[in-house]
């Protein structure tokens, strides 16, 4: 009983708000069960086959929704009434996810990987609302967002002519993980030369002026690579 009640995926909400990520959990699902082109227009699927894609397509609607298109029997009129009530939701979408992009910096993250993360999502997003980012819209925003610290870093990882983001990325994560114990221990100490801590303080203390501030300025969050 419990296989015939389990979701392969959330079910579309009333509001239409999934509608995007449900249609592409649809079209993976009957392609996997062999029942696309129940979902295709002139298809030739016997009628078998669009009961198996009807049960499979009400079974993952909100309730309300089973109730509202109870008479709809065929697999493609549901298809096609779905998209003309909800496939508004791409311009809902897409300016959202488009300033998102606009707006997403390296240099803004903790961590090359949170960065990473947000790449991914962001560029899914648009991908669904049909636009096309591509390896070099990718490689190009990453590198335009550096840290204005590393702008040499930046030039040297350009040289290196990456055709696929993820090979940028990978090596950036290498480069931030094995930085990480060295720049914990350069953050600890003053910089190379100036005078200790106590000793500069006590002398500030002297003059009357000053509050013992390190001129070190090398604690950005982005200058690890």
């Amino acid at each position: 009983m419990s296989n015939l009640t389990k979701l392969e995926f959330a079910a579309l909400e009333i509001s239409g708000k999934n509608y995007l990520l449900w249609t592409l959990d649809v079209e993976i699902h009957l392609t996997a069960k062999d029942l696309e082109k129940t979902i295709k227009e002139a298809n030739t699927a016997s009628p078998q086959e669009r009961a198996k894609a009807m049960i499979f397509l009400r079974h993952h609607l909100h309730e309300d929704l089973k109730i509202e298109y109870l008479t709809v029997k065929d697999p493609l009129e549901l298809w096609k009434s779905l998209k003309e009530r909800y496939d508004h939701q791409k311009l809902v979408l897409s300016p959202n996810a488009r300033y998102q992009w606009i707006h997403l910096r390296l240099q803004d993250f903790k961590s090359v990987s949170e960065y990473n993360s947000a790449m991914f999502r962001i560029t899914s997003e648009l991908k669904l609302c049909g636009e096309t980012i591509t390896e070099k819209d990718m490689l190009e925003k990453t590198f335009s967002t550096f840290h204005a610290s590393n702008l040499l870093l930046q030039q040297q990882y350009r040289e290196r002519s990456f055709q696929k983001y993820s090979e940028l990325i990978s090596c950036l994560l290498v480069a931030e993980k094995n930085n990480e114990p060295l720049m914990k221990n350069h953050q600890a100490r003053p910089p190379t030369g100036a005078s200790p801590f106590l000793e500069a303080n006590a002398t500030s203390s002297k003059k009357g002026h000053g509050h013992g501030r390190s001129n070190f300025r090398g604690r950005g969050r982005n200058n690890v690579w």
